[in-house]
């Protein structure tokens, strides 16, 4: 399985120039609106908040890079490590409403790396049928690719064999970590 990488955060404004030092280079570029100000921030993997979240076959491992270590205006970012044949994102939740504590709106973006690289999963992003404009989608996800959840719940499975890693990247007002709900219909799993 893939270890955590680094990231950086650059600051509304920022002007940046990428070079290669030595050998092969990954690189994921994401953006949201935000504010001028504040300081550029390097986060090593040794620095990100990893975290083994969920049981059973929905066990994963979650590497917070930027949070509340850094003033980042509106982002929250990361990796997952989903072990080959797991689930993430679950229960699945999601968190498109206002009600705090529990829940604040944050556009997320989910970019796919698979190892062995011709491996797949699936992601499936949905809405309760009540919503006022309800939507229930199933994406196959290979290495490269790029999901974006402007709403609803998010749920990632792996397929046997493959690791199915993704960095992701939350954008809102409420900036709150953890500040999501889980489907009701499936958040048995946890007890």
């Amino acid at each position: 399985m893939q270890k955590a990488g680094s990231m950086v955060y650059l600051p509304a404004g920022s002007r940046v120039k990428l070079s290669r030092l030595d050998g092969a280079a990954k690189i994921t570029i994401a953006a949201a609106a935000g504010k001028p100000g504040g300081k550029p921030a390097y986060v090593s993997p040794s620095e990100a908040v990893e975290k083994q979240v969920g049981k059973d076959n929905w066990s994963r491992s979650v590497f917070t890079h930027i949070a509340d270590n850094i003033d980042a205006a509106h982002l929250i970012a990361g990796e997952t490590l989903n072990r080959p044949g797991g689930w993430s994102s679950c229960p699945p939740h999601k968190h498109d409403r206002f009600a705090p504590p529990s829940e604040v709106p944050m556009e997320e973006v989910y970019y796919f790396q698979v190892e062995p690289k011709q491996g797949f999963g699936f992601m499936r992003v949905y809405t309760d049928p009540a919503d006022s404009a309800p939507f229930d989608h199933a994406f196959p996800v290979e290495h490269g690719d790029t999901v974006l959840i402007p709403r609803g719940y998010h749920p990632v499975v792996a397929c046997p064999g493959y690791s199915l890693n993704y960095t992701w990247v939350l954008a809102g007002e409420g900036r709150t970590y953890g500040a999501w709900s889980d489907d009701p219909k499936h958040s048995w799993i946890k007890s």
